[in-house]
């Protein structure tokens, strides 16, 4: 990774946003934004950032299970291996399985949802760097 990794974050909650891509920007990352799953997509696809921090719970839903079900579908190896933390409030309350009694023959019956970290809202900004950073140290490594 070069000097300078892009980070995409993507969050319905506008305020929440400005100040997180305020704050990565200060710590030296170059930072796009999407607040639904669809400009979020789009967003990896044009951009390639090298993370992807991610809300689960916006507009409509689980958008972000939506988000990381397309991006990990796909067939060229970037959106396999893009490394994805879920920056949200349910963590604590959910074991996080795509299908937790069954499968849909992609993903078997209790596995996790294909993710690096996860970070809990309310974020505190230290420890979303802390994750961000030890992150991006390993997760190319291995692509």
């Amino acid at each position: 990774m070069g000097e300078r990794e892009k980070i995409l974050l993507v969050d319905d909650d506008v305020d929440l946003v400005e100040s997180v891509k305020i704050f990565l920007e200060g710590s030296g990352y170059q930072v796009v934004t999407a607040h639904d799953a669809d400009s979020g997509i789009a967003q990896a696809e044009s951009e390639r950032p090298d993370l992807i921090l991610l809300d689960i719970m916006m507009p409509s839903g689980t958008e972000g299970f939506t988000v990381i079900w397309r991006l990990r579908q796909r067939e060229e190896p970037y959106f396999r291996n893009v490394p994805i933390i879920m920056v949200t409030a349910i963590h604590s309350r959910t074991g996080l399985r795509f299908y937790p009694e069954s499968t849909d023959g992609t993903y078997k019956e209790g596995e996790h949802v294909p993710v690096q970290d996860f970070v809990d809202k309310p974020v505190d900004p230290a420890r979303l760097l802390e994750r961000i950073q030890a992150v991006l140290t390993t997760a190319w490594r291995k692509a």
